[in-house]
């Protein structure tokens, strides 16, 4: 038995990007010791308010699993459905990294100001491109559902915008444990 081609595709794909988030996230840990929080720029960061977002994030992974359920089972119509749900929870997501950005530049803290602003922007926004991508992907394929053509998307398809999706949120999970959670250990 061999594996789909998008699949196996998409699973290459992920594995090359892990290395770089993997060289990331060391480097962050690096350069950022929690003690030095106070001077770095971290202690301006919410954790509670980016939990939040976070949580809309991973909810994504579970409305992309009914996707590609619904895909298999060939009920496009409801793929559709939680197709637009994953993309409305993945924008959410998008907002509150950008509030985030926004409410450290109105602070000073910059990707230039130190290593903490370097590291996190350098980071946090590879990730936040990620999602974006992942967004456009979702968006294709939901163009591709609401056509209401007989077999679009394909199950194959949604697998593999599926496995990247999972990545990336699964990706969020590691750095938001890094960023928001290490200091508090």
């Amino acid at each position: 038995m061999t594996m789909e081609r998008n699949k196996m595709g998409m699973l290459l794909f992920v594995a090359s990007e892990s290395v770089f988030f993997a060289l990331l996230i060391a480097n962050y840990i690096f350069y950022n010791h929690p003690a030095d929080r106070a001077v770095s720029g971290a202690q301006l960061l919410h954790p509670l308010k980016s939990g939040v977002f976070s949580v809309a994030l991973l909810s994504s992974s579970l409305t992309m699993h009914f996707a590609g359920l619904n895909a298999q089972r060939r009920r496009l119509w409801r793929v559709g459905w939680w197709l637009a749900a994953t993309l409305a929870l993945g924008a959410v997501f998008l907002v509150g990294q950008g509030a985030e950005y926004l409410q450290l530049l109105r602070e000073r803290v910059t990707i230039s100001r130190n290593m903490f602003g370097t590291t996190f922007f350098t980071l946090t926004g590879f990730h936040g491109l990620h999602v974006f991508l992942g967004l456009a992907l979702l968006a294709v394929l939901l163009g591709l559902a609401l056509c209401g053509r007989e077999r679009e998307p394909s199950a194959a398809a949604v697998d593999a915008v599926s496995i990247y999706w999972h990545f990336v949120d699964a990706v969020w999970l590691v750095i938001f444990s890094v960023i928001y959670l290490w200091a508090f250990l």
